[in-house]
């Protein structure tokens, strides 16, 4: 009763990386909540489930293995969480912020008539004073994200309904196994107890996936831009030194909008999240929105012709300069100095 819950989404017996990036989250919230953490397993063939997540820290896992509940439809995954969730009366559940939580997520919470937070970039615990009515709320959910266009952060809360509900992008949160010894208390419920037939009505006849062509979230080095670059042809200077530094390319919503880049690209709160050890940051300004999906990157470089620039204040180094004399010069060293 009244504990912290993860749905954890599985994709050919693995379980997805946000998914145990809220299990590390969730992990450090329980403790501070001093509940238990409970993960949700809904799939088929889910032997080697519980070794992969009873590490995270979950004191109790829920597999519901059935071979009709694979690959994800959304009526039964969302019989299964509603009647669980009436059944255990949690006070919080985290939901990646994927096809399947943003499909699931809503349902959900209108079913329980819930409140649902989507794309936070942080998950905090604290209290709430409604001096209006003279009330004291402990132990709430702070759901941080950007709003209005990134302008602001926003801090919301759900005082009354439960449970509190957010769903996170995956790379927002660090992942980091506590234990690998840890063991988890292991439910199988009846999967008839809370589905029915109907449930079963859609059924998919052919599925096919492509795997992502880039690996921006995975890279150690990433060259950005955005829409200072000024055009998709001056972009390939960012090609041209992620060529030489072994790194990715990304960029700012901006750019993407301007056209200069595909959208697979884009880093920032509608985009990916990234941790590399280097971010050069090209004619960006940083925004909030972006700042989200790349502030916590080991060392910033900043390029740009603006000194006051948001993003400078992030910046490990600045470079206050024109990229077309400024990028062709990092080229021209980096090489020198690695022969």
């Amino acid at each position: 009763m009244n504990n912290l819950f993860v749905y954890c989404e599985v994709e050919d017996g693995v379980v997805a990386d946000v998914s145990l990036e809220l299990l590390t989250k969730g992990r450090n919230l329980a403790n501070e909540l001093k509940c238990q953490l409970e993960a949700v397993v809904i799939g088929s063939s889910l032997d080697q489930i519980e070794d992969q997540i009873s590490p995270f820290g979950a004191d109790v896992i829920y597999l519901f293995d059935d071979p009709r509940l694979a690959p994800y439809t959304t009526a039964p995954h969302a019989s299964i969480l509603i009647k669980l969730f009436q059944q255990e009366q949690p006070q919080i559940v985290l939901l990646g912020a994927t096809p399947i939580g943003r499909d699931l997520g809503p349902r959900v919470s209108s079913a329980l008539h819930s409140g649902l937070t989507a794309d936070c970039t942080s998950l905090e615990i604290g209290d709430h004073e409604d001096k209006k009515a003279n009330k004291v709320y402990k132990d709430l959910l702070y759901q941080i994200r950007p709003a209005f266009g990134g302008n602001i952060i926003a801090w919301i809360i759900n005082p009354d309904c439960r449970p509190q509900m957010a769903t996170v992008r995956e790379g927002v949160m660090r992942k980091q196994a506590i234990d690998a010894k840890y063991k988890a208390i292991v439910h199988r419920p009846i999967i008839a107890d809370y589905v029915s037939e109907t449930d079963f009505a859609v059924q998919i006849i052919e599925r096919h996936l492509e795997k992502r062509k880039l690996n921006i979230k995975g890279a150690s080095i990433v060259v950005s831009g955005g829409y200072g670059v000024g055009s998709k042809e001056n972009f390939k200077l960012l090609y041209d030194l992620a060529d030489v530094l072994g790194a990715e390319v990304g960029a700012s919503r901006a750019a993407v909008d301007a056209g200069y880049v595909d959208h697979e690209r884009q880093i920032g709160q509608t985009g990916i999240t990234v941790r590399p050890k280097l971010y050069i940051a090209c004619g960006i300004s940083g925004q909030v929105q972006h700042r989200a999906g790349m502030e916590e990157s080991a060392q910033v470089i900043a390029i740009n012709t603006d000194p006051e620039a948001p993003i400078n204040a992030l910046a490990d180094y600045v470079i206050t300069g024109d990229l077309a004399e400024v990028i062709p010069k990092m080229i021209r060293y980096y090489k020198e100095n690695t022969k």
